[in-house]
């Protein structure tokens, strides 16, 4: 897992940019006996890489080799002993501020150099507008020390805090500055829910709908088809707004027929094909954070600012509404109020027609057709919901207890009616947890804190939604996997970690590749019912990472990161060789070569469909090095 990238590179200017002009219009094993203790993961076997490719102009830093083998079991710490449970402090009790995301970390090597997809300085959206700040005190921060090092005893699920949907208020703390988020990018296949079976309610927007023009095969158990001829070019690209300050621009779908994606307070509808507008919706501020779902008639939901704020301030995440992608219209606009006062929202999903969102102490839901309220927790609960994962189903991270001293409940609920279907109680002492999956039911956590990359994940859990029990709970140490969770506010913002088939598909990190100077790494895969590796390993071919996009069917959708003279591929995983084939390959030339390599799979958001590959930034700014962009498209030759 890779540390939170630095500002910007120090990029040298590029000469115009490429493409068609765009100011016209472009032409299984036994179980372990006890599933809270994680099962050690196997060692991967050495890659294989293809020959080695002529060394970089400008070589990196020397790595250090590779530990022993990627997976290699990990020795547990010592274990501490249980202490007694402390009386829990009702809804709203203070706790005192903590240092935020960003806390200082251990030095590393130097890591790649992020592109349009990150921005340095930048202004906090969810900085609460001037008000009175009430008696609650701000929510402690990434990373601030705290819980047990090693896990306490399995416990059996229990209801979370008493949720109570009658009543139509909340109390939410009010907001004090935290750190930006970043929009998402790991999605789940419009086609497919966790379980193989057909979505017919609230999908991903990184799929389609099966209709695909595209002539060639179909991959094995998947929907999107091989292409006779993968090479790619470029379809079209929109220029990087030049904006004073930086400007979240998180929120991009993918539909049978149209590609939006939110810029400086608008969401923008394209042909996925040519690039032409077909429609622009207006906000009256920026984009805070959008849902990566919609529903099978193509509805999504955004929160964003009430208006354009003046330079280095927030008007404040209050504004939730839902979109209608197919007519490119705004279908209603709602806030959730905290007495007097309007709640910041932190993070928004889709599940069904419900749209849910989360505040630091709350949250809500309403129908996504009408904007009605669906439910909300009582003010006098004892416990709230942190967020929400969407998509097949909806399921709330609800923490209860002051920080140091908090109690997790992940509930798999009634999207409509708020109801609690099934309760899972983590382990003490585990301050945030984030939703890989809501179908199946995957959980990422950083149990005592020690991700120390800052990826906010050491341990996968996987629950059964019905019950509630824990069926398997999956080690992953931070030097060996890659992945990444932002479950401080955004409890589904899990990045380059994909659940489906019954399998957990998590990329290890980076390791020395067979030429001078080169990476690499895989794909490994988990057994969600075991937490054993199922064998079937796929490795990115020397200079290439492979990160996990979504599901097609039974199939893993991959992007390849490119060496530095080479294109991008998108390749389908399946079968039990766990065999790639190529689906997309990218131009090699330098200018789009320099484009594609900016938009990081860490940060930028991929989506992928029909034979074209959309990559887009989740931040605006003014250009410094060279010419930027806000989205690239790419589409398969034939």
């Amino acid at each position: 897992m890779t540390q939170p990238p630095p500002p910007p590179p120090n990029q040298p200017p590029q000469q115009g940019g490429f493409g068609p002009p765009q100011d016209q219009p472009p032409a299984s094993p036994e179980a372990p006996a006890n599933p809270e203790t994680p099962a050690t993961p196997a060692t991967p076997a050495a890659p294989q890489g293809p020959a080695t490719p002529p060394a970089p102009q400008t070589p990196p830093s020397l790595q250090k080799g590779p530990e022993p083998g990627y997976g290699y079991p990990q020795q547990p710490p010592a274990p501490q002993v249980p202490q007694p449970p402390q009386p829990q402090p009702g809804y709203g009790y203070p706790q005192a501020p903590q240092p935020g995301y960003g806390f200082p970390q251990a030095p590393q090597p130097p890591q790649p150099q992020p592109g349009y997809g990150y921005p340095g300085a930048q202004p906090n959206p969810y900085a609460q507008p001037a008000q009175p700040m009430g008696p609650y005190a701000q929510q402690p921060g990434y990373g601030y020390p705290g819980g047990p090092t090693v896990p306490m005893p399995a416990q059996p699920g229990q209801p979370g805090g008493g949720r109570n949907n009658t009543a139509l208020v909340i109390i939410v703390a009010a907001v004090v500055a935290i750190a930006l988020i970043v929009g998402g990018g790991i999605w789940y296949a419009k086609s497919s829910g966790g379980d193989g079976k057909k979505d017919e309610t609230a999908s991903s927007s990184g799929g389609t709908n099966g209709k695909d023009d595209t002539t060639g095969g179909t991959s094995s158990g998947g929907e999107e088809k091989v292409p006779s001829d993968p090479a790619s070019k470029v379809l079209f690209q929109v220029d990087m707004p030049q904006t004073k300050d930086t400007v979240v621009t998180s929120g991009s779908w993918l539909t049978d027929s149209v590609y939006a994606k939110s810029g400086v307070a608008e969401i923008v509808g394209y042909n996925p094909a040519a690039g032409t507008k077909m429609w622009t919706i207006k906000l009256p501020g920026p984009v805070c954070t959008a849902s990566k779902y919609v529903t099978e008639d193509n509805k999504t939901a955004v929160v964003f600012q009430p208006k354009m704020p003046k330079k280095g301030s927030s008007e404040g995440c209050s504004q939730v509404a839902a979109i209608d992608l197919d007519k490119g219209t705004k279908l209603w606009t709602k806030t959730v109020k905290n007495g007097d006062y309007t709640a910041n929202l932190q993070n928004v999903t889709v599940s069904q027609h419900t749209v849910a969102v989360g505040s630091s102490n709350g949250g809500a839901a309403f129908d996504i057709g009408t904007g009605k309220v669906l439910w909300q927790p009582k003010p006098e609960d004892t416990c709230e919901d942190a967020g929400y994962g969407g998509g097949p189903r909806l399921v709330a991270v609800r923490k209860c207890g002051s920080y140091g001293e908090r109690q997790l409940h992940i509930q798999t609920i009634d999207p409509t009616s708020g109801k609690v279907i099934s309760d899972y109680r983590m382990t003490a002492g585990i301050e945030y947890a984030g939703i890989v999956s809501t179908d199946p039911l995957v959980v990422a956590a950083d149990v005592g804190d020690s991700a120390d990359d800052g990826s906010g994940i050491s341990d996968y859990f996987s629950i059964d939604n019905k019950s509630g029990k824990l069926l398997t709970r999956i080690s992953a140490p931070s030097d060996t996997y890659a992945g990444r969770c932002d479950s401080i506010t955004r409890v589904e913002d899990c990045r380059e970690v994909v659940a489906g088939n019954g399998r957990l598909y998590v990329p290890t990190e980076e390791h020395d590749g067979d030429g001078d100077y080169s990476k690499t790494n895989e794909i490994v895969v988990f057994d969600l019912a075991t937490g054993k590796q199922t064998g079937q390993r796929a490795e990115a071919g020397d200079g290439y990472t492979l990160s996990p996009l979504r599901m097609d069917g039974g199939n893993l959708i991959a992007y390849k990161h490119p060496p530095y003279n080479k294109g991008g591929q998108v390749v389908t995983l399946g079968g039990p060789s766990f065999k790639a084939t190529t689906l997309l390959e990218n131009p090699s030339t330098e200018s789009v070569r320099r484009a594609e390599t900016t938009m990081l799979p860490e940060y930028a958001e991929i989506r992928y469909g029909h034979g074209r590959l959309y990559m887009s930034a989740v931040y605006a700014h003014k250009s410094t090095y060279g010419k930027e962009y806000l989205l690239l498209a790419f589409g398969a030759g034939g």
